[in-house]
């Protein structure tokens, strides 16, 4: 009875750790993990384990400037069972990412991006049943030709961060709850008084569509968009698009 009641409130309690399988992934990839369950000293009831796909999002409102955790997405890996005491279990997981994860693995130094796993014993009154696996997430094939063209055109990347709302265009609408910036500052002065250009990515299938926003000395910020087919991306056709966006 005394140790039926020290689980109740979590001492002894089971614990779960998620290992990554998979170093790196993009949006729309898929990865791999195993999720261990270390049972605690006496038998546990658990409703489940879930695994969610985490971001941390910038949100902006009249009392100022807080950050939130955002889930893009969840897994449920195991239904309801019971822990016998001392026991381990080893679940393997794969799963897709949301098509719109934003990006971790860029150069820049102010990247105020994270992504993480979020593995989750849901026990009731557990203490510590949780845990966190930081994600590295690589850019597209159509990010990477978007970012060397800005490159080219002399811009330079220097912050990186993800917002919580929806972002949408002509022929396009976001649906994950959050959007990432990518934030660039021409190198030289430019004749054009362009101050800032910050990026944003929706992905389809066979496409990526890209909102600009580009903000001017003498005309404010302002609004434009282009899509990149994915059969014939490369470098030259992102920089041709984003120099007359630019001019």
């Amino acid at each position: 009875m005394f140790k039926k009641l020290l689980a109740s409130v979590g001492i002894g309690g089971a614990k779960v750790d998620t290992i990554l399988l998979t170093d790196s992934v993009m949006p729309g990839g898929t990865f791999e993990a195993e999720v261990h369950i270390q049972a605690g000293e006496v038998e546990q009831d658990i409703s489940g384990l879930d695994l969610a796909l985490c971001t941390q999002v910038k949100v902006e409102n009249d009392e100022g400037t807080h950050w939130k955790t955002h889930t893009l997405q969840t897994w449920r890996v195991c239904e309801k069972r019971t822990l016998q005491a001392g026991e381990t279990l080893t679940l393997p997981v794969s799963g897709q990412l949301h098509a719109e994860t934003p990006i971790t693995q860029l150069p820049v130094v102010n990247n105020q991006t994270r992504v993480w796993l979020a593995t989750g014993l849901d026990i009731d009154m557990a203490l510590d049943a949780s845990d966190k696996d930081p994600l590295n997430i690589a850019p597209t094939p159509a990010i990477q030709a978007c970012m060397a063209a800005m490159n080219n055109l002399g811009y330079d990347l220097f912050k990186a961060d993800v917002e919580a709302g929806f972002i949408r265009g002509r022929q396009f609408q976001s649906r994950s709850g959050c959007y990432q910036e990518l934030e660039y500052r021409p190198t030289q002065r430019s004749w054009l008084g362009v101050k800032e250009v910050e990026l944003s990515f929706i992905a389809e299938q066979h496409r990526t569509h890209v909102l600009v926003e580009i903000d001017r000395a003498f005309r404010g910020d302002g609004y434009r968009e282009l899509t990149l087919e994915h059969s014939g991306i490369s470098v030259e056709t992102a920089q041709q698009q984003l120099q007359q966006l630019l001019g």
